[in-house]
């Protein structure tokens, strides 16, 4: 299995068990995420509970919880939405950040793809929510997601270089 973490702070940000498209010259990956039921699930086992000397519903305290796969899978922890200037701030930090830790090839393609990347993301901010990974850090990277038009579950967005693969 393949885990890709956030190679700024190491938080685990996605898996190889959630499949992504490459997009704006493979900048950010595309994965679709899907709302997933949590908690009980009532399974008939064929048995009379009042047969049996029990109650009909003895107290269990289930709780179901809808949630979305990744955001879930990786505790992934929502943020407030950013306008315009306060992500291109952000955007400038990161670009910053991340390439003092890529080299030779995969810096110089980050620098020519990040741009095209950022204009994406910039013409949806008003759609997409934004995460971060577990540890909450400061300088760690985004995930974007967005529900495509007719979708009722979330596409997410992840800046492709800023994810370090890790075999487990």
């Amino acid at each position: 299995m393949l885990v890709y973490q956030d190679l700024l702070n190491g938080d685990e940000l996605l898996s190889d068990s959630f499949p992504y498209k490459e997009i704006e010259n493979g900048a950010l990956w595309e994965v679709e995420g899907k709302w997933v039921t949590q908690g009980a699930i009532d399974v008939n086992i064929g048995a009379n509970p009042s047969a049996e000397g029990g109650e009909e519903d003895e107290g269990v305290d289930d709780q179901v919880t809808k949630v979305v796969d990744i955001v879930d899978t990786f505790r992934l922890q929502e943020q407030p939405s950013f306008d315009k200037k306060p992500f291109i701030a952000y955007m400038k930090k990161y670009i910053k950040l991340l390439s003092e830790k890529l080299e030779g090839p995969k810096q110089e393609e980050f620098k020519k793809s990040i741009e095209g990347a950022t204009k994406y993301l910039l013409a949806k901010i008003k759609d997409l929510q934004f995460f971060v990974g577990e540890s909450m850090h400061d300088n760690s990277a985004m995930v974007f997601a967005y529900y495509k038009e007719g979708s009722t579950n979330p596409t997410f967005l992840y800046l492709a270089h800023g994810l370090k693969e890790v075999k487990c």
